[in-house]
């Protein structure tokens, strides 16, 4: 995490004096609110003027630009909150750096997250705060949030993914519990104390935090009340799913290997690792029938069966044997109609359930004839 204190300088904050603060008054905790910023001048007015919105006044805005390539039009739409907000500017380091940067910048007692193209409902933070008022002994509050496509509403997080029991190292890793970052409220002292974020992690450094904050000993809940929107972005790093699943395998196997689990939390992480491997070659295998790669397919298609056996990976790769170039035909067309079909919400799952049984999990997308799937981060 070496660099990040030599790029946060006077000379590259545009907000002076400490300006950046509603001041609530009376005894409320003071809430730093971090922004990081990257190509998102088109959405960071309406995250800025939803925080500006929020019930709950005492708070202060951190927005971080992480060297982003849009600075120009960025700073031309940070110009009228200016006043409101501290601006911090780094070279481009990654999201993990940013938010690390704005957390040592924070004043706050609580630090509240928010991605520059999601925004949160006037009510979110003092939702999440009457939370911590009534288990004080609380480190991190997280809750439901509406997806948006084309910025219109499509489903809830919590029905595709639904929260099953409280939140522990194993429902964290499995997904029983999955912690959408725009509606993370946590204590500044406890993410501090657990070493903030991976900065080698350009994906998934959220959820690597909020393991290694359970694994040293952070408290965490969640409510079902939607009071944030998130946008699916396509063009995020969020959206190459390959590289997300890669970084998903370094993060199953850094807890397996840096941190005293359990033999039984052990054989979850080695099963997920399997399992997301295979899922990396059947996006290899599916990026090579679109190529018409019949024989990067093949071998796509044998090392995802050894990975995981799979009945529709081994009828692919019989297909491919046999009539490869009408098998792509069908794929193509199969997948042209999926992608265009409307969304439908997938039914509930116990995904601690299908760990132990072997079976598909929530975000396993070894389904070459389905396409599509992924998790809601």
């Amino acid at each position: 995490m070496s660099g990040v204190a030599d790029v946060v300088r006077t000379e590259n904050t545009i907000t002076q004096n400490g300006v950046g603060t509603r001041d609530g008054g009376g005894s409320e905790p003071l809430v730093s609110v971090i922004i990081p910023a990257f190509q998102c001048a088109q959405y960071i007015a309406q995250a800025i003027e939803s925080v500006l919105s929020q019930s709950y006044s005492n708070l202060e805005i951190v927005v971080v630009n992480d060297g982003s390539p849009d600075t120009q039009l960025l700073e031309q739409a940070l110009t009228p909150y200016l006043h409101t907000i501290r601006y911090l500017k780094q070279p481009t380091s990654g999201p993990a750096s940013a938010r690390n940067t704005a957390i040592r910048q924070a004043n706050g007692t609580y630090v509240a997250f928010l991605d520059s193209d999601d925004y949160w409902s006037a009510e979110h933070l003092t939702r999440q705060l009457s939370l911590f008022r009534e288990d004080p002994a609380l480190d991190l509050v997280y809750c439901d949030y509406m997806l948006l496509k084309n910025d219109k509403p499509f489903a809830r997080a919590f029905d595709m993914q639904p929260q099953i029991g409280s939140v522990t190292f194993e429902s964290l890793l499995v997904e029983d519990c999955a912690i959408g970052t725009s509606t993370a409220v946590c204590s500044r002292d406890c993410i501090v104390k657990s070493g903030l974020f991976d900065e080698s992690l350009l994906r998934c450094e959220d959820f690597e935090m909020w393991l290694r904050m359970v694994l040293f000993g952070a408290r965490m809940t969640y409510n079902s009340d939607v009071q944030v929107f998130h946008r699916i972005n396509e063009a995020g790093l969020s959206a190459d799913k390959w590289s997300m699943k890669r970084d998903r395998i370094r993060v199953y196997q850094k807890m397996a290997s840096n941190f005293p689990l359990s033999e039984r939390q052990k054989e979850i992480a080695r099963q997920l690792i399997a399992r997301t491997e295979a899922d990396c070659h059947v996006d290899e295998l599916k990026h090579a029938l679109e190529r018409g790669d019949f024989i990067t397919a093949v071998s796509a298609a044998r090392n995802a069966t050894a990975a995981k056996a799979n009945w529709k990976v081994r009828g692919t790769l019989l297909g491919l044997r046999v009539m490869p170039a009408l098998f792509r035909r069908f794929y193509l067309v199969r997948s042209f109609l999926q992608r265009n079909a409307q969304y439908s919400v997938p039914k509930p799952q116990n995904q601690s359930d299908l760990i132990e049984n072997g079976t598909k999990s929530r975000s396993d997308e070894t389904e070459v004839m389905v396409g599509g799937g992924g998790g809601t981060k």
